[in-house]
């Protein structure tokens, strides 16, 4: 039988994630004026897009699609979630990622999504399996490090595209991933392997 993390710190994080990407939605396209990510306003010091453009979506279908992603990785990681670590992963991936497309995706002039940032998160979720010692874990790194690498080579899913009506930021997928590697590296090899909190 499926055990969901329902405790309080397990859920919050995830809980607080979709209420911003729905009151962000609900105000567009006013919020995307001041929260997208606008590569010419972050050179003009408006650095907070930087975060913001994470809560942004395209349309309901985006919203949709990530508002499940959100979901699902809570009913399989949710069980290592704690309030703080969930919000500064999810702030450090969405800092690695805008950055990651400042300086190496100069021809990326507008962003907004939160994929990359679900990259991140199931990085560190099967870094956690590891940790805790499940082999499982080590798959699912390996099965997110060949998509992000066909995606590179071969570009993102159509359909996606299509439903979200833009073209999948697949630069977004990799650094989102980057980052939640390197937030999880410490867990990785120098924390002592005594299995998730219950």
């Amino acid at each position: 039988m499926l055990s969901l993390p329902f405790k309080p710190r397990q859920l919050t994080g995830p809980l607080l994630l979709l209420l911003f990407i729905v009151v962000a939605q609900l105000f567009t396209p006013d919020s995307y004026k001041l929260l997208a990510y606008h590569r010419d306003a972050i050179t003009d010091f408006q650095w907070w897009r930087l975060f913001t453009a994470h809560l942004l979506h395209t349309n309901l279908n985006h919203l949709l699609l990530n508002g499940a992603g959100v979901i699902l990785l809570w009913a399989v990681f949710g069980e290592y979630y704690r309030l703080r670590q969930y919000l500064s992963i999810v702030f450090a991936c969405a800092l690695g990622i805008s950055v990651g497309l400042y300086w190496q995706v100069p021809e990326l002039s507008w962003y907004v999504g939160l994929s990359g940032v679900l990259h991140g998160l199931f990085v560190c979720g099967a870094i956690s399996d590891i940790h805790a010692g499940r082999r499982s874990g080590w798959l699912l790194l390996i099965g997110v490090a060949v998509k992000v690498g066909y995606e590179m080579q071969f570009g993102g899913d159509q359909t996606v595209s299509a439903l979200i009506d833009a073209r999948v930021a697949v630069e977004a997928h990799l650094f989102g991933a980057i980052s939640g590697l390197l937030i999880s590296l410490p867990t990785l090899f120098y924390l002592r392997a005594d299995g998730p909190s219950r």
